[in-house]
């Protein structure tokens, strides 16, 4: 996804509303249960992908009460489990969806559904994710002079530095987060939100306005899915 994307400029309206932002910590809350269950329990100190889905939910500003509530309430679901979807949208575009179920065969049905409804089809694995990478994805906030901003991320090892009307778009190899991180917080860099993203390798860019609409249109459709946890894509819409 690219700070220059339409789709990615939609989220981050959809964001502002109260009610977005209700259904955005309902997935939080979802991950962070998630992470208990398949990480190895709910201390953070010892299960590292319960850290990082914490840190995410506090980078979109959720509440503490909220977090703790998610963590104790992962004692008491079921089998939850991850699960990745990879298809195929308008215009033979990809799509990887990321999704957390009790129930793989009913949640599979529907985000086929979905697929199908939009235009699109599901794929097999690895027919998708073979030209997507995993970054860590953070927005800063910006200050001062914006040249003198971006030269201070490309410094702080970051992979790509993107300005963009929302603050300063920067994705990070994984094995260089935790020197990032660091970096940013001894420069007084603001994150106003983090995530673990994949990003594709070669972006396909979308002219046609009609075909970006429908692809725009099924990746709303499967991030409304209340079991879909991400949704990503090589379109440039």
């Amino acid at each position: 996804m690219s700070g220059h994307s339409k789709w990615s400029t939609i989220r981050r309206q959809k964001e502002i509303n109260d009610q977005a932002r209700g259904k955005i910590f309902t997935k939080l809350a979802l991950a962070i249960s998630v992470a208990v269950k398949t990480g190895g329990g709910a201390d953070p100190e010892s299960n590292p992908k319960l850290r990082s889905a914490i840190e995410t939910a506090r980078a979109s500003n959720m509440p503490k009460e909220n977090i703790e509530r998610a963590i104790n309430k992962a004692k008491e679901k079921g089998n939850l489990e991850e699960v990745s979807y990879e298809g195929f949208g308008p215009a033979g575009v990809g799509i990887i969806v990321e999704a957390a179920t009790d129930n793989r065969n009913r949640t599979y049905q529907e985000i086929r559904n979905i697929f199908e409804k939009g235009g699109g089809s599901l794929a097999g694995p690895g027919a998708v994710s073979f030209d997507f990478k995993q970054f860590a994805f953070m927005l800063i906030e910006k200050f001062g002079n914006s040249d003198e901003q971006t030269l201070l991320l490309i410094d702080s090892g970051a992979d790509d530095v993107q300005e963009t009307n929302d603050g300063f778009e920067i994705y990070v190899s994984l094995d260089k987060l935790n020197q990032v991180k660091d970096f940013l917080a001894k420069n007084n860099q603001k994150i106003i939100s983090f995530e673990i993203i994949k990003k594709a390798n070669n972006p396909i860019p979308v002219q046609d306005e009609s075909t970006s609409q429908k692809i725009i249109q099924l990746l709303n459709a499967l991030e409304d899915h209340d079991e879909v946890q991400k949704v990503f894509t090589n379109a440039l819409v």
